[in-house]
């Protein structure tokens, strides 16, 4: 067999620029729109803004870059280019584990993302009716009775899962590429018109203060492991997706580079993303702190009281949707990307096979929220007391897979991957920064992902 570093494989991004366009799109999700511009606001503001970048510098970016090298040195699917890389570097194929569990959380994670997805589809077409000219105090309810309407949101599931499996049955040119090519950029002109009409529209002063008040007494240990943990999930490590990404990318193209834009662009999404949301917020009286119903409760409050609410809120929905898109064809490419690779199963076949798979298991977190909100199925033992199907699926995805395969992936890159191997495919301009990076990745990000999987598990 052929070495990793030569080995080359069917298909590469056609240029850097797109390559970035479609990890940042991975990375870019419906958790960035709503968790992180709150999570500033009540965490110190500017001063935790401070400690997050700090994270994303030490933890994110150093395990990004390692997930990025084994997927160029194996140039196959999650376990197989892990199993071949541990091989070439004379190391047990076992480590195909790091693989086969970015793999499947990456899957398990899309089966409900697509039907958290489909809320966004709903809502524009609500959006664009007015909230059906109901008042404005009455218009979040109706996002209790969307979730109550088993047959709505299996139809919005369905076409969400629908789309994402014709673009990844398309290939990586032809699909992924394209599509991130065209959504990416419009994402981005929708986000600034949408700050535009929030500093028009919305209480801009009171959003900037929420959100870059600098307040260092607000600064614990706990805050630091909040910070920790929204570095490195909102990165998108440790899913399979920017292994079977870093798999596609060409020599040329510098991955510390390449990770180091990713990780800043999806900060200044999430960022402006708090510029857009708050000043709606502010403006209306409304609560920053209702979580995911910030999203589909209260902004649709907003949205139905202000001025070409429907227009706005139409395309505000329609920014979520492409976001979540480029999410998803993220998630599902590995699996299919594996099938095709392992067993040669035809693309379009394994996106037709792994997308009926992911839209049947997503009826279960259909049914969380309605039929079965009430089930349990590991109510036996007391610590998954209460957690539906849905939430099952979350928390052994986001608490225990994601964490572990971080860990692993950093000591596999930090300790057992041959040191030449390294040096020829990572660029790092000094041996200084080289160093820091080796160390960080070896002891610093493995730590602290034990502290915030350990703090977690509590």
């Amino acid at each position: 067999m052929a070495g990793p570093v030569s080995a080359e494989p069917g298909q590469t991004w056609s240029s850097g620029f797109t390559f970035i366009l479609a990890a940042v799109g991975a990375a870019v999700g419906l958790g960035n729109i709503w968790k992180f511009p709150y999570v500033v606001g009540v965490s110190g503001g500017g001063a935790f803004v401070l400690v997050y970048l700090g994270c994303v510098f030490l933890i994110a970016i150093p395990i990004l870059i390692g997930e990025l090298l084994i997927g160029r040195l194996g140039r196959r699917s999650p376990p197989v280019a892990a199993a071949r890389v541990a091989a070439e570097s004379g190391r047990s194929r076992r480590w195909s584990a790091i693989g086969w569990m970015g793999l499947i959380a990456g899957f398990l994670i899309a089966t409900y993302y697509s039907v958290i997805a489909g809320w966004t589809l709903a809502y524009i077409f609500k959006a664009m009716s007015g909230f059906g000219g109901v008042a404005a105090t009455e218009v979040a309810q109706q996002f209790d009775l969307l979730q109550e309407d088993a047959w709505a949101m299996t139809l919005w599931h369905t076409v969400f899962i629908i789309a994402a499996m014709s673009i990844v049955a398309r290939g990586l040119n032809d699909g992924i590429e394209r599509t991130v090519s065209i959504l990416m950029p419009a994402l981005f002109v929708m986000l600034l018109v949408m700050i535009g009409y929030a500093a028009v529209a919305g209480d801009f002063g009171a959003g900037l203060a929420f959100l870059f008040n600098t307040d260092f007494s607000k600064i614990t240990a706990d805050t630091v492991l909040v910070a920790i943990g929204q570095a490195f999930f909102s990165i998108g490590v440790a899913m399979g997706l920017m292994l079977v990404y870093g798999a596609y990318v060409p020599k040329r193209i510098s991955l510390t580079r390449s990770a180091t834009i990713i990780a800043v662009a999806d900060t200044l999404v999430a960022i402006l993303a708090g510029l857009m949301i708050f000043p709606l917020v502010f403006a209306n009286g409304l609560d920053p702190a209702d979580g995911p119903g910030l999203i589909f409760r209260t902004l649709p409050t907003a949205f139905a009281s202000m001025p070409g609410g429907s227009l706005f809120g139409a395309v505000f929905f329609l920014l979520l949707a492409f976001a979540a898109i480029t999410s998803i064809i993220a998630l599902i490419e590995p699996v299919v990307a594996f099938a095709e690779d392992r067993w040669n199963l035809p693309r379009k076949k394994g996106a037709a096979l792994f997308g009926g798979l992911a839209w049947l298991l997503g009826i279960g977190t259909v049914l969380s929220f309605n039929r079965l909100s009430d089930f349990a199925p590991l109510g036996v033992f007391a610590v998954f007391d209460g957690l539906t199907i849905y939430a099952l699926i979350d928390y052994f995805t986001a608490n225990l897979m994601m964490p572990v395969g971080g860990i692993l992936i950093a000591l596999f890159v930090g300790w057992r991957v041959r040191p030449e191997f390294v040096e020829d495919n990572l660029a790092f301009g000094s041996p200084l920064i080289a160093r820091t990076w080796l160390w960080t990745l070896r002891l610093v990000a493995p730590l602290a992902i034990l502290a915030v999987l350990l703090t977690s598990l509590n």
